[in-house]
């Protein structure tokens, strides 16, 4: 689980980009978000994994379009973002919530999370013999393990973007930083809909 979180991906990338738009307090609420899903996807898989996904086919689609369009939005409006805003001390206006929001939503769509909880987990432990205390300990591994890593990433990004002092320079990160984030939401919806 540690080498699958330090992996940069998306999720590394949405930590990443909020902890140093926002401080480093954002990053930590989107590396919640994310542990917050793989709790899900954890309890999925040990209690019900079978029902769980049939019941849940059509929802897990509109999970994933509602994330595509949740980043798209997000990107946006980290673009529109005013830059000058870097050069005071004041953190830039973003609610925690739409942080923790971004990683779940994040993680909840992604196909590789889908695949190693719901695929290769049950690969492997023995989903059988599994008991309450077992799942806590995983529960608590996924906590430590995920989270951790992604909070070394938040604290990084957000000592880096005290650098991006420079107006011009910031704006410039941001469109970047904007550019991805509708990338990413735009290719969850493509990969949402061949998934009809």
């Amino acid at each position: 689980m540690v080498v699958l979180a330090i992996i940069p991906s998306v999720s590394v990338l949405a930590v990443s980009a909020r902890a140093a738009a926002f401080g480093f307090t954002h990053g930590m609420f989107t590396a919640l978000g994310i542990v917050a899903a793989d709790v899900i996807f954890i309890l999925i898989a040990v209690y019900g994994l079978s029902l769980l996904a049939d019941l849940m086919g059509t929802q897990f689609t509109l999970i994933k379009y509602i994330g595509g369009v949740y980043l798209i939005w997000l990107g946006l409006s980290l673009w529109r973002a005013d830059s000058k805003a870097a050069q005071s001390d004041e953190i830039p206006e973003s609610s925690l919530g739409s942080s923790f929001l971004s990683g779940f939503l994040i993680t909840f769509g992604d196909q590789k999370a889908i695949l190693f909880y719901l695929g290769f987990f049950p690969a492997f432990i023995d989903l059988s013999r599994m008991t309450p205390a077992d799942t806590l300990i995983i529960v608590t591994i996924a906590i430590i393990g995920v989270g951790g890593a992604k909070l070394i990433y938040a604290y990084f990004a957000d000592r880096a973007s005290l650098i991006f002092k420079n107006a011009r320079i910031t704006h410039r990160v941001n469109v970047v930083a904007a550019c991805i984030m509708i990338v990413v939401g735009v290719a969850l919806l493509i990969k949402t809909q061949t998934w009809i």
